[in-house]
């Protein structure tokens, strides 16, 4: 029995300037329920655009969207986008609103009682391993990189959604904090069944985090698989983005002393 991808492309097209720049071209890609997708690609590739049209903040010209098997086009996207979590880079909170609300907009939009947004919100903080009393209060200025990025991830998260977008989320952060953000969302992923899709630049964080990693270059989707698929694949550009983390691992065991020892 097959089963109904949460989110497909089918030969989606996206043109900007009046039809001469291509941003994505013919793009088909599925994601079924509780997977991890990566997309990767340079600036230009397409792969923000392509993000974007899930939840029509960018409108296709070309092609079929479908998130849980209905046709975007036919679905109010103001209603479209309060049922998918969006995680913006740099975190993209309202400088006005305190972290309460920030992660509470979308139940409070979609009529939640507010004793029902409460007890969200707390249960939200503590998912993202932020201190309620200490953090509820405070604004995105009084927060540190990582922690805007943790409330952004918790309002993404806030009106129970079952798929989560994610714009180069922990791109903005230092190398420690962007590595344990990334493990710790994907503890998310999997302990609260959502299927995720991820922009990044970064081969190594999609290898990493993600259960398939798609490659765009220049609005086509060029290979989609996991990593050992890739791996194993003949394309020039997915062996030369592949090279990176290899070399980096590479380099860093040849630097590192083994066994932990100093």
């Amino acid at each position: 029995m097959s089963v109904t991808p949460l989110i497909a492309y089918a030969h989606v097209g996206k043109s900007f300037d009046g039809g001469r720049v291509v941003a994505v071209d013919d793009v088909s890609l599925e994601v079924t329920q509780g997977e991890f997708v990566a997309i990767v690609g340079g600036s230009g590739s397409g792969k923000t655009t392509l993000l974007r049209l899930a939840n029509r903040l960018i409108e296709a010209d070309r092609g079929r969207i479908a998130i849980e098997g209905e046709d975007v086009s036919q679905l109010d996207p103001i209603l479209l986008r309060r049922r998918i979590g969006y995680v913006f880079q740099s975190g993209g909170l309202f400088p006005h609103l305190s972290v309460t609300g920030n992660i509470g907009i979308t139940p409070r939009l979609l009529g939640w009682p507010q004793a029902e947004i409460a007890a969200r919100i707390d249960e939200l903080l503590d998912l993202v391993q932020l201190d309620r009393a200490q953090y509820r209060d405070r604004l995105p200025h009084e927060l540190s990189g990582g922690q805007r990025q943790r409330v952004g991830v918790a309002r993404a998260l806030a009106a129970k959604p079952r798929i989560v977008l994610m714009d180069e989320p922990f791109g903005a952060l230092d190398p420690l904090t962007r590595d344990a953000l990334g493990d710790d969302y994907r503890r998310l992923h999997r302990s609260l069944g959502l299927t995720t899709i991820m922009i990044t630049h970064d081969m190594t964080e999609a290898l990493l985090l993600a259960d398939r990693v798609a490659v765009m270059r220049a609005g086509r989707l060029l290979a989609l698989g996991t990593p050992a698929e890739l791996s194993a694949g003949t394309d020039a550009y997915v062996g030369e983005l592949l090279r990176t983390p290899r070399r980096q691992a590479e380099r860093l065991g040849a630097l590192l002393p083994r066994d932990g020892a100093a």
